[in-house]
């Protein structure tokens, strides 16, 4: 039990490292006026959803720590806004069925909607930046569609490692009964 519980944390890590290093190297080549979809959103509202509010929150607190510590003006803004994205993508986890792209689609613009208005409250509005139609229509709306199209070819993705692991966790289980 311990050793699948290690290979699914080991697997995570490599997981959020390889978002990391796409969205810091291959993305940000890939923009489109100057927008790159949000992978680290992605893969926490994923693993959130799919694993529930603990998994969510602990690779979300993670995920928002590397963009700190890269693009951070302030360590601990990331961290906790992506902490609070896994944990609430966590509380659908009753309602998540496999087959149903919708939920985890709608689900992953909310969290960028959300992520992209906490942005603007903390990062633009309190300098005294108050354009929030320029900001939404040129910045939030864009990343969510460059977001969501992406999601439709990693999500598959996502599924099909959540899915292998669980089949090992459930054929290890099986072995002790």
């Amino acid at each position: 039990m311990k050793k699948n519980k290690i290979k699914r944390f080991i697997v995570m890590v490599v997981i959020l490292f390889i978002s990391y290093l796409l969205q810091c190297t291959v993305f940000q080549k890939l923009t489109l006026a100057s927008i790159k979809p949000n992978l680290l959103l992605i893969i926490t509202a994923s693993i959130g959803f799919m694993r529930g509010p603990k998994e969510g929150m602990f690779l979300g607190f993670f995920s928002g720590l590397l963009i700190d510590i890269q693009f951070g003006t302030m360590l601990g803004f990331y961290a906790l806004l992506y902490l609070i994205v896994g944990y609430i993508n966590g509380m659908f986890q009753k309602m998540y069925y496999d087959d149903n792209i919708k939920l985890p689609l709608c689900l992953i613009a909310g969290s960028e909607l959300f992520y992209g208005i906490t942005v603007y409250l903390f990062m633009f509005m309190l300098r005294s930046e108050f354009n929030f139609l320029y900001y939404l229509n040129h910045i939030i709306i864009p990343e969510l569609i460059y977001t969501i199209a992406v999601t439709i070819g990693l999500y598959p993705l996502i599924l099909f490692i959540n899915h292998k692991l669980e089949a090992e966790e459930k054929r290890s289980a099986s072995k002790f009964v």
